[in-house]
């Protein structure tokens, strides 16, 4: 192997290395666990990231996941970079929930029309993600819909606010009637 081929596999295993990718919500950047350890055992000060990071989404409603990659410099200095928020905290937004299915697959844990779930696709096709790879619309379409299958969300063609608000509501009842059972089996078991 030449010394040029040696030194292109360096940087490219430091590149790999130096990138650290996670979800972080905004304005709630601490310097305690989970991302402490991982910022400390690159050498990035954390009390300066969380600055930088609570200040860059000072803007932004407090607790949105936002997806970032921090590249690390050899001199301990860092880029970042702030993408738009998560797939599923759009989807449970349009939905009106706050958790997904307990049960994907046999439960519905809510409802978004098709709509929805376009107007989602034009603010994530603009991720870096999506760009790099030259992804169709209909691809980042697909994947919402596959998104939303996974934490239990119905894609409708159609959805009024009454049809929704009935849904929320027959949901919260068959959520409170399952914890009661939950709670009355666990009675029993004692």
């Amino acid at each position: 192997m030449s010394k040029i081929s040696r030194a292109a596999k360096a940087v490219k295993t430091l590149d790999m290395n130096n990138v650290i990718r996670t979800i972080v919500r905004s304005g709630q950047a601490v310097p305690g666990p989970p991302l402490g350890p991982v910022l400390g055992q690159k050498g990035i000060p954390i009390s300066v990231f969380c600055k930088d990071f609570n200040e860059k989404t000072k803007e932004m409603k407090e607790g949105i996941p936002l997806p970032i990659e921090i590249h690390v410099k050899p001199d301990r200095t860092f880029d970042l970079q702030i993408g738009k928020p998560t797939v599923s905290y759009f989807l449970k937004q349009a939905a009106g929930i706050e958790k997904g299915a307990a049960k994907t697959g046999h439960e519905t844990a809510g409802l978004v029309s098709v709509r929805a779930v376009y107007e989602i696709a034009q603010v994530k096709i603009q991720d870096e993600c999506f760009q790099k790879r030259n992804t169709s619309l209909e691809s980042v379409v697909k994947t919402i819909i596959g998104s939303a299958r996974s934490i239990g969300i119905k894609i409708v063609h159609e959805l009024s606010a009454e049809e929704c608000e009935a849904f929320l509501i027959q949901r919260e009842e068959k959520l409170k009637a399952d914890k009661a059972a939950a709670e009355a089996e666990a009675a029993l078991k004692k």
